[in-house]
């Protein structure tokens, strides 16, 4: 892996992000990088906004992740994909979760949820990765897992061995979720691009 990378992850209050950034840095350190993460909450309570920022290298700064910085955006809903399209650097990837979350507005009325946003991207020539995440996550056992399936399926195509991964995962949650996140990551894992 070439030194410096930078993910996003984001997605709506509830989905997991601040776990899978933990495991995500968690993996990285056994791998021996300086590592930076942040959190940045929205309106979590109330299904908003949830970003937060790895990176990772010889030696990190800060965690913060500016527009067109992002090796990867790893969304867990397509708007929040969509919201922080900006931040991918050219010839990164946007890997994304197929599910649609309404956010208040669409909820209320006062706005619909944007259509087709998954080809809108493979037009503009992101070099994206869809997967059914909920639907793994309902095979491995709990619809919460969705925030570990999409870190599997990023992780597929990192260049660290998917011991480290698992390890992390260990390292990171309950240990009476632990069989269900690791199948949860598999699922995510064997999906992988």
């Amino acid at each position: 892996m070439n030194e410096g990378k930078s993910v996003i992850i984001v997605g709506v209050g509830g989905q997991g992000t601040l776990l899978a950034s933990r495991i995500l840095g968690n993996a990285m350190m056994n791998e021996g990088y300086d590592v930076k993460v942040s959190e940045v909450h929205g309106m979590s309570q109330r299904g908003g906004s949830v970003v937060t920022y790895v990176r990772w290298g010889k030696e990190v700064a800060s965690p913060v992740i500016e527009t067109g910085e992002a090796d990867v955006v790893l969304a867990f809903e397509q708007l929040e994909a969509a919201r922080f399209l900006p931040y991918l650097k050219l010839g990164g990837t946007m890997v994304t979760n197929t599910q649609c979350i309404s956010p208040m507005p669409v909820v209320t009325g006062a706005a619909q949820y944007p259509r087709e946003l998954l080809t809108e991207m493979e037009k503009l020539g992101v070099n994206l990765f869809a997967v059914d995440a909920l639907s793994l996550a309902e095979q491995a056992g709990s619809v919460k897992a969705v925030n570990v399936v999409l870190l599997g399926a990023m992780a597929k195509q990192m260049d660290v061995e998917k011991e480290i991964w698992l390890r992390a995962v260990e390292n990171s949650v309950p240990e009476r979720f632990l069989e269900l996140n690791r199948k949860a990551f598999e699922l995510g894992y064997q999906s992988g691009y």
